[in-house]
């Protein structure tokens, strides 16, 4: 057996478990010549997880292949289950070991293919999904590379025996409590025995699911290119010009790209029913897992939740060092050394006014802010500077009242409102 050459001439990182698996994966890797190094996550999940740890750092110094011991802690309550938990923080794991261009080579198999695309299947996934394991994709700051996807895991077994490998076995594996377990140890032997060619049959539909995905992601993103004014924003008139299952697509893909947790289940048809169809006033809006989708002037928003400046917040402030907000974001006068009497940086509550430059009497500040286009989210946590005498002189940095854009413009300098990303 030897694996094939990887796309790109780059350093590997193999993911060493200390299983059959990986172990075949590090013995074949070091016929390429090439700087190799190897990562064990140690889970601390088994009573024996000191000792496998120990057995990859005997096997990594036989082999003169340098190994790093990684510890991780494993979530119990993070809704993703023990075999999702244990994933999640594992592969964050690779991802902050991983080099800039580092191949992370990870020892996944035909089986672990059928496996995957059989879960997904059975969870209601579409193309993107059922396309399972990709063999190469971007990681982190560089590559993920499966060199065994095509190879059955008897094949492995075989090699294993062949070169005389040691390996450790997870009893875990055994324990059909978990999905991925009673797939491989009850269903596909059951479908192999009716269909010898289930794992290659399973396998080859992955792919072609990952090709008409490949093929869907060119189109999805040129539609979202059309109706996406800025990474935030949607146009919902454009948006509604598409299919029905392009739209749906695009919301998913805009989501993920801001790095916002997936939609749930409902989500697409909670946007569909409530969101999209509202009328131009409508503020409607969609939350699940801290984040939201909302409409406002003709958009589609998305964001985190962000928490509101709380409306007693009342802080002195002399402008001469960055004033950090209850909220996380932050304030800075820029260009000068501070104010000549300090202001108060406080929350809205409502009926303030305000005295715009060039003119010559005050405005509604709600006025103002619908008229700069301000959303409502921003003006939940929009910060107020205020005179002493209760006097409103400016609302974050981009409204400033007549006095304070003369203070501003006499020295050079100006108000920077940050708001939390």
């Amino acid at each position: 057996m030897r694996l094939p050459k990887p796309p790109l001439p780059a350093p590997l990182l193999i993911g060493f478990s200390g299983g059959m698996d990986s172990t075949v994966l590090l013995h074949l890797l070091r016929q390429h010549a090439r700087p190799l190094r190897a990562l064990h996550v140690h889970h601390g999940l088994h009573a024996q997880a000191d000792d496998w740890a120990a057995h990859c750092q005997h096997i990594c110094d036989e082999l003169g292949v340098p190994l790093e011991i990684v510890h991780v802690a494993v979530a119990r309550d993070s809704g993703l289950g023990p075999e999702g938990a244990a994933r999640a923080v594992r592969h964050a794991a690779f991802a902050q070991a991983l080099g800039a261009g580092e191949i992370l080579t990870l020892a996944h198999h035909q089986d672990d293919q059928a496996e995957t695309f059989l879960l997904r299947a059975l969870r209601g996934a579409g193309a993107e999904g059922l396309a399972a394991m990709r063999c190469w994709r971007p990681f982190a700051g560089g590559w993920l590379w499966r060199p065994m996807l095509d190879w059955p895991r008897t094949a492995l077994h075989d090699y294993a025996r062949r070169q005389g490998l040691r390996w450790v076995e997870d009893p875990g594996n055994t324990a059909s409590t978990f999905d991925r377990n009673f797939l491989r140890n009850q269903v596909l032997p059951l479908l192999r025995q009716r269909w010898p060619e289930a794992d290659v049959n399973f396998a080859r539909s992955a792919t072609l699911c990952a090709q008409a995905g490949d093929l869907l992601e060119v189109e999805d993103a040129q539609a979202l290119a059309r109706v996406q004014p800025d990474p935030h924003t949607l146009e919902i008139a454009a948006l509604q010009a598409l299919p029905p299952a392009r739209r749906a697509r695009l919301l998913r893909r805009w989501i993920a790209a801001l790095g916002l947790p997936p939609l749930p289940s409902n989500g697409i048809a909670i946007i569909e029913c409530n969101l999209l169809p509202a009328n131009h006033a409508s503020n409607a809006r969609f939350d699940w897992a801290g984040a939201r989708v909302q409409r406002w002037r003709g958009l589609l928003h998305a964001g985190r939740i962000l928490p509101p400046l709380p409306q007693d917040y009342t802080q002195p402030w002399d402008g001469r060092t960055a004033l950090k907000l209850p909220t996380g974001d932050m304030l800075t006068l820029e260009g000068a050394d501070g104010f000549d009497t300090p202001v108060l940086a406080c929350a809205r509550r409502g009926g303030e006014r305000i005295v715009l430059p060039g003119r010559g009497h005050s405005h509604a500040l709600k006025h103002v802010l619908q008229d700069t286009n301000t959303p409502p989210w921003l003006r939940a946590r929009l910060p107020l500077l205020r005179a002493m005498d209760g006097t409103v002189l400016a609302a974050g940095d981009a409204i400033v009242s007549a006095h304070m854009a003369a203070w501003l413009a006499t020295r050079g300098a100006r108000l920077q409102w940050t708001p939390l990303a």
